[in-house]
Order: C-alpha cells, then structure tokens, then sequence
C-alpha cells in the first residue's frame, strides 16, 4: 500500500448546526480542494438558514488546548480564523499561532451583520485589530466590516473601495481583500498589499467577476477565506490564491443548491 501526505488547513471558527457556514463550511471548502481540514472550535450554535437561535463559547482555555493539539500532531499549512467574539478567545489564539509560528493566516474579520448591526463588542474589536491583525497575511473584509475598521466614510463607488482598502492595509501592515457586494461594487474586490514605505500607498490588484443572481449565499465569507487558505497552502502567491478562491466561490454560487426557507448554503463540492 502506498502512503501520501497533503497540506492541512486548520479552521478556527464557531460551529454552524445547519452545515452552511463557520466550521462546517471551512471542513467543506478544504476537502474539496482536496487538502485535509483541522479546527478548533470557538463556539456552538443553534442555527438554519432563516437565522441564529443560540451560542455557546468555547472558553479560552479550550480553543487555546485545540490548537495546540493541531500543530503538536499535524501542523497546518495555513489557517483561517473566522468569527470571534470574545476578546479572551482572540487573545488566547493570537498567543498561540505566535508560539507555533503559524503560516498564511487568513482572518475574515466577522463584525457586522448584513443588517448592519454590530456582533462583537469594542473590547473583541480592539483584540481582533491589535493581536490578529498583525499575525494575518490577508484578511477581508466585507464594505460594513472595512467601514466599521476605518473611519466610517462612505463607500458609494470603485474608487471608494480601492482608497479604503489601500488606507486599511497601509494602516494595520497587512493585506486587505475587499469585498465587494451588499449593493456596492458586487462581485467585485480588490486586494491591497502594504508598502515597506508606510508613507506610500498600498498596491492594489482588482478581481472582477460576473455576479451570480441568488438568494442562496449563506457562508460566502466563510468559504472565500477558506479557499485563500488552500491556495496559500499549496504555494500560491497572494494575488493568485486570491484570483483562484474566487473563482471556486463563483462556481460554488452558480451550481444553484437550494436548501431551506432562507438564504440557502452554496455547493461547496460544485466540481465533483
């Protein structure tokens, strides 16, 4: 019998019980990219496609306990970090990829709802920036999540979100991706790399994609942030695992799975 080894991607994120997004679509997302998935889990949920019923955290202690059986067994190749909302969890997985010199971190930094409401509080946010953020090779954004990040300016045009997301990646010393969607720029994103020259601006790389027309578009962030992991720990460059996540996300949208009463999950194995 003949052995193999392949990259693993570790996933630090809460638990989705409808299977659409968090965990379960990260578990999804790197299986089909055909690399073996990890997580640490930093929450449960009660949850379907028409909403969240319930949370139950993790405490710090135990997500820090997940991680370090993961990198003490089979180290990840890259990790995404989705939502947390707790500062002592930040704190607690911050410490611990610094300790294990984490590789490619990719952090989707879940802060504002589609509403428009807030679901993390200051002390969470001001974690998230100061301990993650300067761990991250990208992270990205969405318009509300970037606006809550900077100084609330109005993003109403392509220019809009190409300045906002060169002054984010300027600002926190990583690179940005940002979304497009909620009505601005859809499908559209752009990635901004920080200059050495913190006085210079940011370079930034455009990914323009066709919008897929459908309600069904439960754990978009959760799968895209997921698929950079991939592409990264296969050895892609940045701009290129950018590029190649989104068209998997594009693929994953156009399959047209419709599930449940609400905004459906995507085929995240589209391509068997």
């Amino acid at each position: 019998m003949q052995t193999k080894t392949i990259p693993a991607v570790l996933s630090i994120a809460g638990s989705d019980s409808s299977g659409g997004a968090g965990i379960q679509a990260d578990i999804k997302t790197i299986t089909a990219h055909r690399l073996f998935a990890e997580t640490a889990v930093t929450s449960l949920t009660a949850q379907n496609t028409t909403g969240v019923r319930a949370v139950q955290d993790a405490t710090p202690a135990f997500v820090a306990a997940q991680i370090d059986a993961v990198f003490e067994d089979i180290p990840p190749a890259a990790v995404k970090i989705g939502m947390v909302s707790q500062a002592g969890i930040i704190e607690a997985i911050a410490e611990r990829l610094e300790h294990w010199e984490a590789p490619n971190i990719v952090v989707d930094p879940v802060m504002v709802a589609t509403s428009g409401a807030r679901l993390i509080s200051d002390d969470a946010m001001d974690a998230l920036v100061n301990r993650l953020f300067p761990l991250a090779t990208v992270i990205t954004p969405n318009i509300e999540e970037a606006r809550a990040l900077g100084d609330g300016r109005e993003v109403a045009t392509a220019h809009d979100q190409e300045r906002l997301a060169a002054d984010l990646a300027q600002r926190f010393g990583c690179a940005v991706l940002l979304k497009g969607g909620h009505n601005v720029n859809d499908a559209n994103d752009v990635l901004a790399v920080p200059n050495a020259n913190r006085k210079a601006h940011a370079h930034t790389t455009w990914f323009r994609h066709k919008r897929i027309e459908t309600e069904n578009t439960h754990g978009t962030g959760c799968t895209l942030s997921s698929a950079i992991a991939c592409e990264l720990a296969t050895g892609h460059e940045l701009v290129d695992a950018v590029s190649l996540a989104k068209d998997y996300l594009t693929g994953a949208l156009a399959a047209g799975l419709d599930l449940g009463h609400g905004s459906g999950p995507l085929d995240h194995m589209w391509g068997y």
